[in-house]
């Protein structure tokens, strides 16, 4: 057995293996077309939440309520988000910043479905309020992750 021939083959399998690997990673790149669709998804879910709280006939606390549990529940998300990604990559995330980000997350939807149950307003109306408030969160999440990634295939692309 000619063990050179053998190295030599094993080299070259794994640098096709590596430039497969780099040209996966660039075909990863959301595209514009994703890109923007998230990016409607949370405008128009912020939009019509925001828009559906001007219009609601409640009372000015109950409506700050509603918009806080929004803002509460749109930066646990994106928090929750950069967590399990930065985990997924092997970065350091203390286990309590982890837990505190789904304990908000979760506490965020409880305090809309609670908030949304014992409120005086058409089922309809609650509805409404859940599906644009899980828009708003789905959107949220999916436009970090997608920073996150053009980020990260932008700076592998500047180190090669």
């Amino acid at each position: 057995m000619n063990y050179q021939k053998t190295v030599s083959s094993n080299e070259e399998t794994k640098k096709q293996k590596k430039s497969k690997k780099s040209t996966n990673e660039i075909d990863q790149k959301p595209t514009a077309a994703y890109i923007g669709a998230t990016w409607g998804i949370v405008i128009i879910g912020l939009l019509s939440y925001c828009i559906g709280l001007w219009n609601a006939s409640m009372e000015l606390n109950e409506k700050g309520y509603y918009f806080a549990i929004l803002l509460m529940g749109i930066y646990a998300v994106i928090s929750l988000q950069k967590a399990v990604r930065d985990k997924a990559e092997n970065l350091k995330v203390s286990d309590m910043y982890y837990g505190i980000s789904w304990v908000v997350a979760i506490a965020s939807i409880l305090l809309l479905i609670i908030g949304l149950r014992n409120a005086d307003l058409a089922l309809s109306e609650k509805g409404f309020y859940g599906i644009s408030f899980l828009l708003s969160l789905f959107g949220a999440i999916t436009v970090q992750k997608n920073t996150r990634d053009i980020d990260f295939i932008n700076t592998k692309n500047e180190e090669e």
